[in-house]
């Protein structure tokens, strides 16, 4: 065999390599591990984390489209908000977190993920998707998720800290998977007001109803459940089971969906669209 030729050969066969030796782990999600060092909270404090700033952009640049999906206009975003995003981002991880109570803390890091990964797609627009910006460490790893983008308090933190060891870990909520957004068709909407301790519990179910009753979250096509990626990678915080899914499915169902679950007791395929979530492509 000629050298030249297992050169040009070298990219195919570590790409099968890699597929046939890790298949599940470039689409399984990362486990929930508690992240011990973001336990430490006040009770007592009524510190208020000023979260204007992202009102603003999200008022500005997030656009509520006919198919239901809200779309962020990165393509017009001017430098003078840009440059506001960055203030916004700098003044939160300047910002004392453990000294916060438990309410203010689950805002302060849904919002806090959902900036760095607008500020993501700016810093790399244009681009079709965010999995092309594969800054994460590692010879095996893709996107952005493991890159550590801030921090705070001396403590360096990447997307996947926020979302499976602090977030999902500390609240147990699965709310939580409607509130942070991927900048994708398929994630759950970007809201277009910042999550806040006083309007967490509205919105996180508003945030809910409108994933779960649209196409993207759950569907029924011919007596059969076609459900969101986010069910199969996130099983375990949705009850663990298919029935576990399909009852959080039931509670915050439209009485169209909750007609159409009846009978079905198992989920028969999921899908993702990765897609950005731009409004003009």
């Amino acid at each position: 065999m000629k050298p030249d030729f297992v050169f040009r050969c070298l990219p195919i066969w570590i790409g099968l390599f890699t597929a046939l030796v890790f298949p599940v782990a470039s689409h399984a999600a990362p486990r929930s591990e508690l992240w011990q060092r973001w336990q430490v909270h006040d009770g007592r404090s009524d510190t208020r984390v000023d979260h204007r700033a992202w009102d603003r952009f999200l008022d500005r640049y997030v656009v509520v489209s006919p198919d239901g999906i809200n779309r962020v206009d990165y393509a017009d975003v001017t430098n003078a908000d840009k440059g506001a995003l960055q203030s916004y981002i700098d003044g939160l991880t300047g910002t004392a977190v453990s000294a916060l109570n438990r309410d203010e803390q689950k805002a302060y890091w849904i919002n806090l993920y959902n900036a760095l990964t607008v500020r993501l797609i700016l810093d790399h627009y244009p681009l079709t998707s965010i999995r092309k910006i594969n800054i994460s460490p590692g010879f095996f790893s893709s996107g952005p998720w493991d890159k550590k983008l801030v921090t705070v308090e001396s403590e360096k933190v990447s997307l996947n800290d926020i979302e499976h060891r602090i977030l999902r870990p500390i609240w147990k909520d699965a709310r939580v998977h409607y509130a942070i957004n991927c900048a994708s068709i398929g994630c759950p909407n970007l809201q277009r007001r910042a999550f806040t301790a006083d309007n967490m519990e509205a919105l996180l179910d508003r945030a809910a109803r409108a994933y779960i009753n649209h196409p993207r979250g759950a569907r029924v096509e011919g007596g059969k459940l076609y459900v969101s990626s986010i069910y199969e990678w996130f099983r375990e915080d949705f009850g663990g089971t298919d029935r576990g899914v399909i009852e959080h499915l039931r509670q915050f169902a439209a009485p169209n969906l909750t007609h159409h679950l009846k009978g079905i007791t198992g989920i028969a395929g999921d899908a993702y669209d990765w897609s950005l979530n731009e409004s003009k492509p």
